[in-house]
């Protein structure tokens, strides 16, 4: 079974993120975000979606594994103990099972990668995605 990556692009730029995805073998982004666009150049889905194609990397945004808003605003305040228990109730929803199941199946496929924002995936909820997906595929976790 190949690694799951996870990566944020807080601190990077564009270029960077796909120089630390291509050096990774990454061969599918699983964007995780609620909502995918950001103020920061590049990482809006259409544009990132085509920057990734041009590096033959491919994307797939699942709304449906991002944060609820309440989780995204405990995140913001520092209560990462508060996002995270929202985060998990979240999963629990029809709709993010169904896009779990779909990211457990890209994982045993294709070398992944989740992203979001956050640099620290640890303060990020995808540490609780990507530990749920360690513990039923039995894979590593590695933070780009």
């Amino acid at each position: 079974m190949n690694p799951l990556a996870t990566i944020g692009y807080e601190r990077d730029t564009l270029e960077g993120v796909i120089g630390r995805l291509g050096a990774a073998n990454v061969e599918v982004l699983i964007d995780v975000r609620a909502i995918a666009s950001s103020r920061r150049a590049g990482f809006s889905k259409t544009l990132l979606a085509a920057s990734l194609a041009g590096a033959g990397i491919e994307y797939i945004h699942l709304r449906d594994l991002g944060t609820p808003k309440p989780g995204r605003d405990a995140a913001r305040a520092g209560r990462i103990d508060e996002m995270r228990r929202i985060f998990s109730a979240h999963m629990a929803e029809p709709a993010a099972m169904a896009a779990l199941a779909r990211t457990e199946a890209l994982v045993r496929e294709k070398r992944a990668c989740l992203l979001c924002f956050e640099a620290d995936h640890a303060r990020c909820h995808r540490a609780v995605l990507a530990g749920m997906l360690a513990r039923s595929l039995r894979c590593e976790v590695v933070a780009l």
